[in-house]
């Protein structure tokens, strides 16, 4: 299987009170458990099923995600800035592997 490599984008700066977007991608197969290899076993269900995002350590962003989604899911958010920080990202796989990410934002 390809490495798995979460990426993220996070503006650099903000003022406080901006609201920002923020862009997370995670390359990931995604399988979803019902496909069959050329032998005709069954590939395991291997997917990204939760996402979280905190900043500062308090939760701003989290979701479940299900087998349905494609590969290399995208998820799209906005936070508000009140201070400058760290974000913190975190995608959960059903392996048990987990793959974090951090950005840090000034303020302006």
């Amino acid at each position: 299987m390809a490495s798995v490599k979460p990426r993220v984008k996070v503006p650099k700066t903000a003022s406080a009170g901006d609201v920002i977007t923020i862009k997370t991608l995670i390359s990931h197969p995604m399988e979803s458990g019902q496909r069959k290899d050329k032998s005709g076993n069954t590939i395991p269900r291997r997917i990204i099923n939760a996402f979280s995002c905190e900043f500062n350590g308090q939760t701003v962003f989290s979701c479940a995600i299900e087998p349905a989604v494609s590969a290399n899911p995208y998820l799209e958010f906005t936070a508000k800035v009140t201070e400058a920080g760290t974000f913190k990202f975190t995608w959960m796989d059903d392996d048990g592997s987990v793959y974090t990410q951090e950005k840090k934002i000034a303020l302006k």
